[in-house]
This record gives C-alpha cells, structure tokens and sequence, in this order.
C-alpha cells in the first residue's frame, strides 16, 4: 500500500467524513475533529476501527486518542493540564503541535488538538516504522 501523505489524507478524509457524517470537502488537514467536524468521545471509537481496517494497522488503546491522561491528578489539576500533564501528551501525541495548547491548557481546550493533520502524522510514522 502506498502510504505518502497525500494517500493518508485521502483516505483518512473519506475515513473521518464516513464516521463523522460530515461532507468530505469539510474534512481539513487542521479541521479540529470536535470544534469543526462535530466529533463525539464514541467517534474516536470508530474513527480508530475505520484506520485499522483501512491501513491494515493495529491501534494500541489510546495511542492515537489518550484516554486516561485526563483523569490522572499528575497531569490534571483544577481543570487543566499541568506541566507533566503537557509532556506526556507530547510523548504520546508527538505528531501534534501542542505549542498553542499549551498557552491556555484547559482541559475543554484539548479536543484542538486532536486534528486531521494530527491522525496523517501519527500514521506515517505507524506505517514508515511498519514498512521497515
């Protein structure tokens, strides 16, 4: 399977548009999945089933959508993400620019981060480390 990042987005745009029922031509590398694309905590659900059967990949839970971050005291205080809260989303999130996230890091500011673009990155590098 070819897997340039033109051929990612492609697909992951016919893969976000199908899950999310959104019109294709809406689907951006920087469309915010929640703010633009309408994206609820299930969708994330289908959205990882659809990439992994699509690009015959297997998808760790909460690699690509980290879950527990959010409800562990180190990285979560009073509403926000703490400063080690920011560097474990920066492990586990490292295709995101998380620069404009961290000037205001409530934790209703987090779905910013998950973008389009932010699915295209995490897979080429899922699949230029498979293809080795």
């Amino acid at each position: 399977m070819q897997n340039g990042k033109d051929e990612i987005l492609k697909n992951v745009k016919v893969i976000i548009s199908q899950a999310l029922k959104a019109e294709e031509s809406k689907v951006h590398l920087h469309s915010s999945l929640i703010r633009d694309l309408g994206a609820e905590s299930i969708d994330f659900l289908d959205i990882v089933f659809r990439l992994e059967k699509t690009f015959k990949i297997k998808i760790p839970k909460g690699e690509l959508f980290p879950e527990k971050l959010l409800t562990d005291a180190r990285f979560v205080q009073d509403g926000k993400v703490t400063p080690a809260g920011l560097e474990e989303l920066k492990k586990r999130i490292s295709n995101s620019n998380l620069d404009h996230f961290a000037k205001n890091p409530l934790v209703a500011n987090l779905g910013e981060v998950f973008t389009v673009g932010m699915i295209v990155g995490y897979l080429s590098e899922k699949l230029a480390a498979v293809s080795k």
